[in-house]
């Protein structure tokens, strides 16, 4: 659960610091005095897209950090594990976004900075929020779906068939691609069957070009390579006519030697000397054994500029550099081979593809069922919240319409359905209810929907709007019932609500008339009173509207101090 929520120079915000409860807490205040910039801080901590806008007036950076206590055998734990962002040692979580005033963002699990999609996908497993406008979202197939399958704990179900239809539809495509090839694999059969027959005919090798390259020239520069070669060895050792290197080298080194017997620092001087000598020695062996071979016996010049033409030539023909055509070579065969044997491989595919499709079948029948009995519990448990806040011949009905072929989310299409009025068969929620009607039958539906206790926080803002007197009441009472296996916040502006919290925050904005920034307290009972007065009774508080507010918060339970 949320256990700390840090906000500094977020809009009108400086510094706030909320520290909820565990149960239901409120937050109220004046209409603008930004309960829901808390909820929009929190949102940004989750990961949720945040620009300069955010940044208050004057300030570098905004920054929100949240705190959670997250249970060792919760889901968040797990992942937090699997993501190698373990909790701390005491089972606490911090996320925190930095925004900075050019617009850059920045995210961070337990001290360490991570991506926006890390962050949201933490923020799922820990924080449900149902806006002013949750009832929008209500509308479309994907939320109506979701919410049915969190309901009826058939998230894992789902996630099967979601795999078995990528595996089946990869495999189909695979098998349909294959097959429209084969409508033109005839010609394309015999144009492949030549090209790699002459290729296979010209045999090129893995690195031969640079080779040839490298006996062409020195086949095509023979005599001079024999006359330097042997230049080379008379100048360094077998000069008749003059000393040789060598002859020059060994008359310095005994010089220096002999000097070296006198002068010890001369000794380094003589090994090098020495050194060069034998080095001499050795270069002209190499030298003799160089101009004693034959050069190129094997493949006389004419032969080594056949084979760099005819390489040159095929490399022109497929447009390709002479040293890719054994690449070249091995690809075609490969592609010859597949067409060769393109029965063998459509008859494999499909195979697999029918097995895919039995196997995704089997997972759909079952998660069909199960979402099902899941639809009927949930059916009963909205259209019980419907007419308890208000709306007493309220009736919510799931339709699951069969698809003609599984998709990747099953074999159905998902539909919420209500009918308010007695007679009226049900429809869409968008076309049969009001606003009002929506905010609380999208509460209703939220309200059983989350029952399952999966998400340790739940967050709804305002989504009693549009209602009041006893439908108000329910709405909190059915909040605090909610409260009981999950933390629940809520940002209200009825008092009948505001009275059910176990916790209470008064959010007020504060202007000295340059800046105006909001602040956030905890209420202790008697100025939950006086707050719950204000809430009832406007800018005049009578003796009478304060011990109205006290018989509501005395109505809820014992009130226990916030904060």
């Amino acid at each position: 659960m949320l256990n700390h929520l840090l906000i500094r120079n977020l809009a009108v915000v400086d510094e706030v610091e909320v520290e909820p409860g565990t149960g239901l807490t409120v937050l109220t205040g004046e209409t603008g005095a930004g309960k829901s910039i808390l909820i929009d801080a929190l949102s940004l901590a989750l990961g949720d897209r945040a620009d300069s806008d955010a940044v208050r007036s004057g300030a570098e950076r905004a920054e929100v950090s949240a705190s959670f206590d997250i249970a060792p055998d919760s889901e968040a734990a797990r992942w937090l594990t699997d993501s190698d962002l373990d909790a701390e040692a005491d089972g606490g979580c911090v996320m925190r976004r930095v925004v900075t005033a050019e617009g850059r963002s920045r995210g961070y699990i337990n001290g360490r900075p991570v991506p926006m999609q890390t962050l949201r996908e933490l923020g799922e497993l820990l924080v449900d929020i149902c806006g002013q406008q949750a009832h929008q979202s209500l509308g479309k197939a994907d939320t109506q779906r979701q919410l049915l399958d969190r309901h009826g704990g058939l998230s894992d179900q789902a996630e099967q068939v979601r795999a078995a239809y990528n595996t089946w539809h990869t495999l189909q495509q695979q098998y349909s691609e294959l097959a429209a090839a084969r409508a033109d694999q005839h010609a394309r059969l015999d144009l492949l069957s030549f090209q790699v027959q002459e290729l296979e005919a010209l045999d090129a090798q893995p690195g031969e070009i640079d080779e040839l390259d490298t006996i062409h020239k020195r086949a095509a520069n023979a005599n001079r390579l024999s006359t330097g070669a042997g230049d080379a060895l008379r100048w360094l050792y077998e000069n008749d006519d003059s000393p040789s290197a060598h002859d020059l080298l060994s008359k310095v080194r005994a010089l220096v030697e002999e000097l070296a017997e006198l002068d010890p620092q001369l000794q380094g001087i003589a090994r090098l000397l020495n050194d060069a000598e034998i080095q001499t020695a050795e270069a002209a062996d190499s030298l003799r054994q160089y101009l004693s071979k034959d050069a190129d016996t094997d493949m006389d010049l004419g032969a080594i500029e056949a084979r760099l033409g005819a390489m040159h030539d095929m490399a022109r023909k497929h447009r390709v550099s002479a040293a890719e055509l054994p690449e070249l070579a091995a690809q075609l065969r490969t592609e010859l081979d597949r067409i060769e044997h393109a029965d063998d491989t459509l008859e494999s595919l499909h195979a697999q593809a029918e097995e895919a499709n039995a196997q995704l079948q089997k997972l759909c029948k079952k998660l069909s069922k199960a979402r099902r009995a899941a639809a009927d519990t949930l059916e009963q448990q909205v259209s019980e919240n419907i007419r308890q806040l208000g709306m007493p011949d309220g009736v919510f009905s799931i339709v699951l319409q069969a698809l003609e072929r599984p998709g990747p989310a099953g074999a159905e299409r998902v539909e919420f359905n209500v009918a308010i009025n007695p007679g009226i068969q049900p429809g869409a929620l968008s076309k049969v209810a009001s606003g009002g009607e929506l905010s609380r039958i999208s509460l209703a539906i939220q309200v059983a929907a989350s029952s399952r206790g999966q998400t340790p926080t739940l967050i709804f803002d305002e989504v009693d709007a549009g209602v009041g007197g006893g439908t108000a009441d329910m709405v909190g009472a059915r909040l605090r019932e909610l409260a009981n296996s999950s933390q629940v916040l809520c940002v209200t502006h009825l008092a009948q609500v505001a009275s059910k919290g176990h916790g209470h925050f008064r959010v007020s904005k504060l202007s000295d008339g340059k800046t105006t920034r909001t602040r956030v307290a905890a209420l202790t009972h008697e100025e939950r009173v006086e707050e719950i007065s204000r809430m009832l009774g406007g800018v005049e508080i009578t003796a009478r509207t304060r011990a109205h507010a006290q018989e509501m918060l005395e109505a809820a339970g014992k009130p226990q101090k916030a904060g």
